[in-house]
């Protein structure tokens, strides 16, 4: 296995092939989004050798900026003058119902053309990936636009029917990373049981092995896949969906591709717990960096399964990236944080990171 490379710096991202250009929208305009932006882009390592214009309302961006600039306000804030902003002209009526603090119509028409517009020039060259603010999904619903969330969009535009999400975050602890995909989202759980097919578990795996062997250049991945039932169906007497096809399915999975190390159903209850000591540097002997075999690639079966454990390790510094486009996309793995909006107080170390994976999985895409 080759070893795996650091991608939250663009220490070494310009490699005589042009710079990064990455398309950064803004998001719902009533929450946090402009705020995380400004605050990420005034960290001169993140812009290091890309080319970042930022997708939305230049005169939101001059007012969030200078409303957040007093001087209780220490982190420091990008200017809007000197930024890149592709501005997104929207009709006067909506701009006048955006209230921050507030997602409602107008705000959701606001980020989904912001998004729009983000999509259509990277479809058509202009950029090499889409950095995503945070949307909030009652708010395009009610300016009459029905997707699940940005992902769905994305993949419609870019007209492609086999995508995934994949959560993926650098330990600041250890320096391991956690790679997490969903084999279903944004779904209610009750409909779970029936969604998992075993089709649909070979193209998740089909995406997490190419991303991997691909976007992180680990050429025999291992990668770990939950049970969906306690103690993983515990032989059919607390559910038959491991019994009935998903154990049947992996042994096969196993034996068709020699090129990777899978293992599972391992039950919900005790997968996360070698991730968990990776991520923090402990073992079962209670050791600093002690921790045996964390798989490269986790596989969940279902939204809460696999996002409660990502938050808890790393609520402020994991990235959503939509595996499966033709081009690369990213987002900061929190919401609009209406509550806090406008109050100077968002945490943009997500949004960061979102960044620089984003230009480090674009300069593995264009890697020889």
């Amino acid at each position: 296995m080759k070893a795996q490379k650091a991608f939250f710096t663009n220490a070494a991202l310009h490699q005589g092939d042009g710079r990064r250009r990455l398309a950064v929208t803004l998001g719902d305009p009533a929450g946090i989004g402009t705020e995380v932006v400004l605050k990420a882009l005034s960290d001169p390592e993140v812009s290091q050798n890309c080319d970042i214009t930022v997708i939305g309302s230049r005169a939101l961006l001059q007012k969030i900026y200078s409303d957040l600039r007093r001087p209780e306000q220490q982190e420091l804030l990008a200017d809007p003058a000197g930024l890149s902003i592709l501005d997104v002209n929207l009709p006067r009526e909506i701009e006048d119902r955006i209230i921050t603090g507030i997602g409602n119509a107008a705000s959701g028409a606001a980020s989904f053309a912001y998004m729009e517009t983000a999509i259509a020039r990277t479809l058509a060259g202009e950029f090499d990936a889409i950095v995503t603010g945070p949307i909030a999904k009652s708010a395009w619903k009610a300016a009459g636009y029905d997707y699940p969330g940005q992902t769905e969009l994305l993949a419609q535009k870019a007209g492609v029917d086999r995508f995934g999400m994949l959560f993926v975050a650098r330990s600041p602890h250890t320096g391991w990373t956690l790679r997490t995909l969903l084999a279903t989202t944004h779904i209610p759980l009750c409909q779970v049981a029936d969604r998992l097919t075993p089709q649909l578990i070979k193209r998740k795996l089909d995406l997490l092995v190419e991303c991997l062997q691909q976007d992180f250049r680990i050429e025999r991945p291992r990668i770990a896949c939950a049970g969906l039932n306690p103690h993983s169906g515990e032989q059919g007497q607390l559910g038959r969906e491991e019994k009935d096809w998903l154990i049947p399915f992996l042994e096969q999975e196993r034996y068709s591709r020699p090129e990777i190390i899978l293992e599972g159903p391992i039950p919900p209850d005790t997968m996360w717990v070698k991730p968990g000591q990776a991520w923090f540097g402990t073992g079962v002997e209670g050791e600093k960096h002690h921790y045996q075999n964390p798989a490269d690639g986790y596989l969940a079966l279902y939204h809460d399964q696999g996002l409660i454990p990502v938050k808890l390790m790393a609520f402020d510094r994991a990235v959503n990236t939509t595996i499966g486009l033709p081009f690369v996309r990213t987002s900061p793995d929190h919401g609009t944080a209406f509550d806090i909006a406008g109050k100077g107080i968002a945490d943009a170390t997500s949004m960061k990171a979102a960044l620089g994976l984003a230009a480090e999985l674009v300069t593995q895409r264009l890697a020889p």
